[in-house]
C-alpha cells in the first residue's frame, strides 16, 4: 500500500523470488493479493504459485532454459517470460503447439548491468522477430539497474536514458524501477515498478533501515537462551577459543547457528537483543548455537527470548556488522527454521 502511494499511476510487479526473499513464497503472495503481477526466478516458483491458487500475472524473470520441456507448462499455467538471448527467440519461433494460448513476452535489455539482456542495437530486430511468432501474444520491455542503491549515480541515469532511447518507437509496456529506484528515481517509474526488498520492510539503501523509508520490518527472527555459563577472565568461548573473556562474565548460549542460516562469518560484536536489550555476539557461530556476552544483562535467564533481527533490531544493522547485505541474511534461512504467521 505504501508503494502504491508512491507510484499511484504504475502497476506493481511484486518480486517474490528466492522463496519470497526467505519469508515463505505462499505466505508472501497470500499477503500481496493486490499485486498486479508476481516476479519469480524459476519455473518451480511459478508452479508453486499456481498450485497455491494464485491467479495474478506471473513473470519468469530469466525466461526458460529447456524449451521442449518447459514451454508446454508455461502455456498451461499462463505464465509470462522475460527473454534475454537469441536462443530463446529461436526456440519460441520454432516451437509447435496446438494450444490456443500464447505467451506474453518481456524483452530484457542490457542497458549497463552487463549480466542478462539484449544489447540496445539488437532490440528492434528481436521485437520484429517476435512479432512474427504466433506463440508470442504481446511484448514489453524490461531492464535492471546495476547501482540504483547509490543515490544520484550517473550510471543509473545513463541506463534510464539508454532504455528510453532504445524503446521510444516501440509499442509495449515498460519496466525499469526496482526498490531503490521506486524511492529515489521517478524518471524510471514507467508503466511497471518491481519492488523486492521494500515489500519486506527493508531499505535498499546502505546506511538506512526500513523505518527511515516509513516501513516496518516483516520478519522477526527469534530464538531463546538455552544455557548460561559463568566464566572467569581469561577463559575462552566456543570453537577455536577465538574469544577470550576480558573479565568475569556470564555467557549466554542461543539456539541458533549457521545450520539455521545465521552466518558462521558473523563477527564478535554483532548485535542481538536479549529481553529487548542489545548484547554482543562473542566467539565463533556454531551449526546449532551461538554465544552472547550477558555482562550488561545480569537478570537474563534460560528461556528468555533472543531477537536476531526484526522491528527492534533492523536486519540492515545486523548485515552491516557482518559485512553483507540484508538480502543475503533474509534469503539464506534454512528450511528447518519454523515459520509462524503473526
Amino acid at each position: 500500500a505504501k508503494i502504491r502511494a508512491r507510484v499511484p499511476h504504475q502497476k506493481i510487479m511484486a518480486m517474490v523470488k528466492a522463496d519470497g526473499y526467505g519469508h515463505g513464497l505462499v505466505n508472501v503472495v497470500s499477503a500481496l493479493k493486490d499485486a498486479d503481477a508476481f516476479g519469480v526466478a524459476c519455473l518451480e516458483e511459478a508452479v508453486a504459485l499456481r498450485e497455491a491458487g494464485v491467479k495474478n500475472r506471473v513473470v519468469l524473470m530469466s525466461g526458460f532454459y529447456d524449451a521442449p520441456s518447459e514451454l508446454p507448462l508455461i502455456l498451461e499455467l499462463n505464465l509470462e517470460l522475460a527473454i534475454h538471448h537469441e536462443g530463446q527467440v529461436n526456440d519460441l519461433k520454432i516451437f509447435e503447439t496446438r494450444s490456443d494460448n500464447a505467451i506474453p513476452v518481456w524483452i530484457k535489455i542490457n542497458t549497463g548491468m552487463n549480466r542478462l539482456g539484449f544489447q540496445c542495437d539488437q532490440v528492434h530486430t528481436v521485437f520484429e522477430m517476435l512479432n512474427q511468432c504466433p506463440l508470442v501474444k504481446h511484448q514489453g520491455f524490461i531492464t535492471h539497474f546495476a547501482s540504483s542503491e547509490e543515490m544520484d549515480n550517473v550510471g543509473t541515469t545513463a541506463q534510464i536514458d539508454r532504455f528510453f532511447q532504445t524503446v521510444k518507437a516501440l509499442p509495449g509496456e515498460k519496466s525499469l524501477a526496482n526498490s531503490a529506484a521506486i524511492l529515489g528515481m521517478p524518471a524510471s517509474h514507467a508503466d511497471w515498478v518491481r519492488p523486492g526488498i521494500l515489500l519486506f520492510g527493508v531499505s535498499p539503501y546502505p546506511g538506512r533501515v526500513g523505518r527511515d523509508e516509513d516501513l516496518t520490518a516483516v520478519m522477526t527472527l527469534q530464538s531463546e537462551l538455552i544455557a548460561i555459563q559463568s566464566l572467569k577472565a581469561g577463559e575462552a568461548v566456543g570453537y577455536g577459543g577465538e574469544y577470550v573473556c576480558k573479565k568475569d562474565t556470564r555467557i549466554g548460549v542461543v539456539a541458533a547457528g549457521y545450520g539455521d542460516g545465521y552466518p558462521r562469518s558473523m563477527p564478535t560484536g554483532t548485535p542481538l537483543l536479549v529481553n529487548g536489550h542489545i548484547v554482543p555476539l562473542v566467539g565463533r557461530v556454531s551449526m546449532d548455537m551461538l554465544t552472547v556476552d550477558l555482562g550488561s544483562q545480569p537478570e537474563a535467564k534460560i528461556g528468555d527470548p533472543v531477537q536476531l533481527w526484526g522491528p527492534d533490531l533492523p536486519v540492515e544493522r545486523v548485515a552491516a556488522a557482518a559485512g553483507t547485505s540484508a538480502y543475503e541474511l533474509l534469503t539464506r534461512l534454512a528450511k528447518r527454521v519454523p515459520f509462524e504467521m503473526c
